[in-house]
């Protein structure tokens, strides 16, 4: 399943005459739509110098986290750890921001930009303990396809 999203990433991402925004909701899209267990998926970005993630483009339902303190939530850790965080169960998280009552899993993955972490792509599963090594590899390549036109 990966193997065959990656060239369809790559040329989403050739398309120069679209904005960094508009490719970036279109693997959003693609990845929504095509991996089962992807129910909700975006990108989070550094806002400016602040010490905040801000709601970048996304598939999925609407969302009130639209802005994440570093440190709160997963998406808030991985800003500050700099480590992709594989949540199986976010019952078990005491620091989890609930974005629905139907989300059971969530994946993190950091994005780095000359070997700062400027944002993340952030997953939403409503499968319980659904990522494998295989998702973590597939999103970090996503990232660092992504930090290309940043």
């Amino acid at each position: 399943m990966f193997s065959s999203l990656r060239p369809k990433v790559e040329e989403i991402l050739l398309k120069n005459k679209e904005t960094p925004d508009a490719r970036m909701l279109e693997i959003c899209q693609l990845l929504k739509d095509s991996i089962p267990h992807y129910d909700w998926v975006g990108f989070y970005f550094r806002n400016g110098e602040k010490e905040e993630l801000l709601l970048g483009p996304y598939a999925g339902a609407p969302t009130d986290h639209t802005i994440i303190p570093f440190g709160k939530g997963i998406c808030g850790q991985v800003a500050l750890s700099n480590k992709n965080f594989v949540v199986p169960d976010v019952k078990a998280q005491d620091n989890y921001i609930a974005c629905s009552i139907n989300v059971k899993a969530e994946i993190v993955v950091p994005l780095f930009v000359g070997g700062e972490n400027i944002g993340q792509i952030d997953i939403d599963s409503n499968t319980p303990d659904p990522f494998t090594e295989a998702d973590e590899e597939f999103l970090e390549f996503i990232t660092k396809a992504v930090s290309q036109i940043l």
